[in-house]
């Protein structure tokens, strides 16, 4: 259990990012896909939509939703800003930080992590690097998403293209914060790479096109489970 929240490891994190079929309609049956195979497996899923999803979606499904990202501020005048309160407000239990398609400086990133502990969000901070691994574990989130950004949708995994990265992050990030969770990302789309990422020491995946943007999402889902579940 991670936080004030039933988020378990291995888990499986899903990023509905912007895609069509993770949005409004899609948005809810992929959802409920995810906790279909939760259910089967004891796998942990969570879910990443679009902020005006979340709501929908926490009364939709019993599995963890995650906002996609949130702004290190504080109630007042920050037009368009993600006030982190709104995201609680949803129902949403964490938040992916400085995702490569929203990047921050690590001055914000470290506020925006201190915010979501504040509100006993979950932090889910995503880096490209064991340099910037390593710097983020210091900010005590509760998990490090390591996604070399040029892997990001090219259906080349991490794990198995630079794995050195992914032992190096794992390492280093343990000798900073222990307590961290440390999942892999970027272009991981069938078990074999969920299993070879869990090889090199992560404690899961944030997946997005590899699952969303499949033809059955739900058979993906399940294999991904499946090669967790069979380590």
């Amino acid at each position: 259990m991670i936080g004030l929240v039933t988020v378990k490891t291995p888990i499986i994190l899903v990023n509905f990012k912007t895609y069509i079929e993770g949005t409004g309609k899609n948005g809810v049956k992929l959802a409920k896909d995810a906790e279909k195979v939760n259910l089967e497996t004891g796998v942990c899923f969570g879910v990443a939509p679009q902020y005006v999803d979340i709501p929908v979606i926490v009364r939709s499904v019993e599995i963890p939703v995650y906002a996609q990202h949130i702004d290190p501020i504080k109630p007042g005048s920050y037009t368009g800003h993600v006030l982190p309160e709104a995201v609680k407000e949803t129902g949403a239990v964490g938040t992916l930080i400085n995702h490569s398609e929203r990047r921050l400086k690590l001055a914000d990133v470290d506020a925006a992590v201190a915010r979501a502990r504040e509100l006993s969000l979950v932090s889910v901070v995503c880096t490209n690097n064991i340099a910037v691994s390593t710097s983020a574990a210091a900010l005590q989130p509760n998990m490090i998403a390591v996604e070399p950004p040029e892997l990001i949708g090219t259906g080349i995994p991490v794990s198995k293209a630079k794995p050195e990265i992914v032992t190096s992050t794992v390492e280093s990030v343990r000798r900073i914060n222990p307590k961290v969770v440390v999942l892999c990302g970027a272009g991981i789309t069938d078990g074999e790479d969920v299993a070879a990422a869990v090889r090199l020491g992560t404690q899961g995946v944030l997946v997005a096109s590899g699952i969303v943007k499949a033809k059955n999402p739900y058979k993906v889902m399940l294999e991904f489970a499946q090669a967790v579940t069979a380590r």
